[in-house]
């Protein structure tokens, strides 16, 4: 008996990835992570047949995510990063009152955000 579960469809032989229900009295096809064992009324999918499963005329398709799987970035996700960075990138208002830069040990430290540059003394 083989330890890895096969998808349902016919002919097809690649590994389980997600687990098929029907709900027939809301009319609902729920996929969902592969369950922990094989039931009678459940059809384990392939990741190809799970991303390309629809649904009767009239019937409607709920897809759980693996709360494990890591999410793709939304575009909010997106701009919240860009504008970190931006924001990482001005000028320190305390250093450009300051003049821009530091004297550290016989080097110029510049500061920008939170970065920072160390000139050696020779250049």
């Amino acid at each position: 008996m083989s330890l890895v579960r096969r998808c349902s469809r016919t002919a097809c032989g690649r590994p389980a990835v997600a687990t098929l229900t029907y709900v027939y009295a809301d009319s609902t096809a729920v996929l969902g992570p592969l369950a922990t064992y094989a039931e009678p009324h459940c059809y384990d999918l392939c990741a190809e047949h799970s991303e390309r499963l629809t649904a009767p005329r009239g019937w409607e398709v709920v897809r759980l995510s693996d709360g494990s799987a890591p999410s793709r970035p939304s575009g909010d996700d997106l701009e919240a990063l860009a504008n970190a960075v931006r924001e990482a990138a001005r000028p320190n208002e305390r250093a450009a009152g300051a003049g821009g830069g530091a004297r550290t040990g016989g080097g110029t430290e510049t500061r920008r955000g939170h970065l920072r540059v160390l000139r050696s003394p020779d250049s």
